[in-house]
C-alpha cells in the first residue's frame, strides 16, 4: 500500500510564495516520476509540473519561471516552490506519483494520488 501525504497549502496574497511538499511512503520499489496537478472550480485537472527519477522536469507554460519542482530521492519526497503567485493559481493541488510498489502479487507499476491541498491566492 502506498500513501502520498501533502503539506504546505494555504492562503497568500498575490506576489507571495508557498512551498508544497509531498512524501510517498509504503512498499515502494522505485519511483518513475512525481508531479503536481491542480484543479480549480469548474475546470479540468491540469499538470502543473513533473520531475522524473533522472531529474528531468517539465512545467505548464503558465507557471514557467515562477514555480520550481524538486525532489529528494532518499526521502521519496517532491516539492513545489511557488513564487510570484497569482489569483489564477488558486486551486486544489494534488501530488501524483508513478511508481512500482510491491505486494504479495509482485511489483506492478501504478499511479497514486495525494488527498489534495488548497492553495488560495488573494488579489
Amino acid at each position: 500500500q502506498v500513501q502520498l501525504v501533502e503539506s504546505g497549502g494555504g492562503l497568500v496574497q498575490a506576489g507571495g510564495s508557498l512551498r508544497l511538499s509531498c512524501a510517498a511512503s509504503g512498499s515502494i520499489f522505485t519511483i518513475v516520476a512525481m508531479g503536481w496537478y491542480r484543479q480549480a472550480p469548474g475546470k479540468q485537472r491540469e499538470l502543473v509540473a513533473a520531475i522524473s527519477s533522472g531529474g528531468t522536469t517539465n512545467y505548464v507554460d503558465s507557471v514557467k519561471g515562477r514555480f520550481t519542482i524538486s525532489r529528494d530521492g532518499a526521502k521519496n519526497t517532491v516539492y513545489l516552490q511557488m513564487n510570484s503567485l497569482k489569483p489564477e493559481d488558486t486551486a486544489v493541488y494534488y501530488c501524483n506519483a508513478n511508481l512500482y510498489a510491491c505486494s504479495g502479487y509482485g511489483c506492478p507499476a501504478g499511479d497514486y494520488w495525494g488527498q489534495g491541498t488548497q492553495v488560495t491566492v488573494s488579489s
